[in-house]
C-alpha cells in the first residue's frame, strides 16, 4: 500500500470512534482505495484542495461518513454536487444497501466519478451529469449535498426541488445555519466531531414551503 494510504488508514483507524464509526477492515482497504484514485486524478481536475492524508481521512472521509447513521436500510439517496464523490461514495463503501443517484454538473468530474465507482464495485448507483436544477425531483428518500458551488444562495432553491417527503442532510457551517430558518424547514443541527462550527443539518420540508 502506498505511504500515503498507510498514513490514511491509519487516520481513519484512530479517529473512527469519535465519529461514533466502526469500520471494518474490508471497508478500510476500500476507502484507501478510492483515496488514493483520488489522489491519481486531483492533479488533473482539482477534485479536492490538496491536503494531508489525515486531514483527507478526517475532514472529508469520516465527516462524509455521519451520513450513514441517518439512512435507514435499503433505503434511497441523491447526492447534489458530488464533485469528488463526497459525501457520497464513502457512505456508498460502507452501505452496499442503499440505493444512490449522483448528481454533478462537470463533465470531467462526472469522468471520476464513473471511473471511482467502477474500480471500487459500486453497483447500485447512477450518475447524472446535469446540475440539480436541470434534473426532475428524484423519488428518493434523501438529498445529501456537501459541496454545492454557490450553495449559500442555491439552499432554497435545493430545499424547494426537493421530494416533499424527503430529508434532506446538508453539511455547512454557522453562514447556512443562519439561513435555514428562514427556508420554512424543520432543522436539526448536528455538530460535526472534531470541529467548532461544522454542521450537518437534518432539514425536513414544512408542508408550505414556496416553491422557487
Amino acid at each position: 500500500m502506498p505511504e500515503p494510504a498507510v498514513e490514511f488508514s491509519s487516520a481513519i483507524i484512530a479517529n473512527m470512534s469519535d465519529f461514533g464509526l466502526d469500520i471494518s477492515r474490508e471497508n478500510l482497504e476500500r476507502l484507501a482505495d478510492y483515496y488514493t484514485l483520488l489522489l491519481r486524478w486531483n492533479d488533473r481536475l482539482h477534485l479536492v484542495a490538496p491536503c494531508a492524508p489525515e486531514e483527507f481521512a478526517i475532514r472529508h472521509v469520516l465527516e462524509s461518513l455521519l451520513l450513514t447513521k441517518h439512512l435507514p436500510s435499503g433505503t434511497t439517496i441523491a447526492d447534489v454536487g458530488s464533485g469528488a464523490g463526497l459525501p457520497i461514495i464513502p457512505t456508498m463503501i460502507v452501505r452496499s444497501d442503499i440505493e444512490t443517484t449522483l448528481i454533478e454538473s462537470s463533465q470531467k468530474k462526472t469522468v471520476f466519478l464513473r471511473e471511482a465507482m467502477n474500480q471500487l464495485g459500486l453497483k447500485r448507483g447512477r450518475i447524472l451529469g446535469k446540475s440539480f436544477e436541470e434534473t426532475a425531483t428524484p423519488d428518493v428518500g434523501f438529498i445529501s449535498c456537501r459541496a454545492l458551488d454557490e450553495f449559500k444562495t442555491k439552499v432554497r432553491t435545493l430545499i424547494a426541488w426537493a421530494p416533499a417527503q424527503g430529508t434532506l442532510l446538508l453539511f455547512g457551517g454557522t453562514g447556512l445555519l443562519d439561513d435555514l430558518p428562514n427556508a420554512n424547514v424543520d432543522v436539526d443541527e448536528i455538530l460535526i466531531p472534531q470541529s467548532a462550527k461544522r454542521f450537518l443539518f437534518v432539514v425536513r420540508k414544512l408542508d408550505n414551503v414556496d416553491k422557487l
